[in-house]
């Protein structure tokens, strides 16, 4: 079992910057490929960034690219969200979800089997 905590959320004026965090006391969390998706008042959850276990390679969707940094702290058993230049538009719940079975940057939420409970983000105009 994998427990995941998101963290850094809060109430933002648009152009600032928050960095979100996923926290994992788990040994395996450093072996899973980890993404943030988000979700809107009123839409679906959408894919927002994911990095590998081996190699760190990251993807990003392309309404963030340019603005969002994904990282990981293997020392830490964490993984970041750098989010710059903030728009009202981001403004949603950020999730951080692992998955522990294949180590690729998916947009596909099935394929991650644990999930955090989010950190809400509010970005004012």
């Amino acid at each position: 079992q994998v427990q995941l905590a998101e963290s850094g959320g809060g109430l933002v004026q648009a152009g600032n910057s928050l960095r979100l965090s996923c926290a994992s006391s788990s040994r395996t969390f450093n072996s899973c490929s980890v993404a943030w998706f988000r979700q809107a008042p009123g839409k679906e959850r959408e894919f927002a960034a994911a990095i590998t276990s081996i190699g760190g390679r990251t993807a990003y969707a392309d309404s963030v690219k340019g603005r969002f940094t994904i990282s990981r702290a293997y020392a830490s058993n964490a993984v970041y969200l750098q989010i710059n230049s903030l728009k009202p538009e981001d403004t949603a719940v950020y999730y951080c979800a692992a998955n522990a079975n294949r180590d690729s940057t998916t947009t596909d939420p099935r394929y991650y089997n644990y999930w955090g409970r989010g950190t809400q983000v509010t970005v004012s105009s």
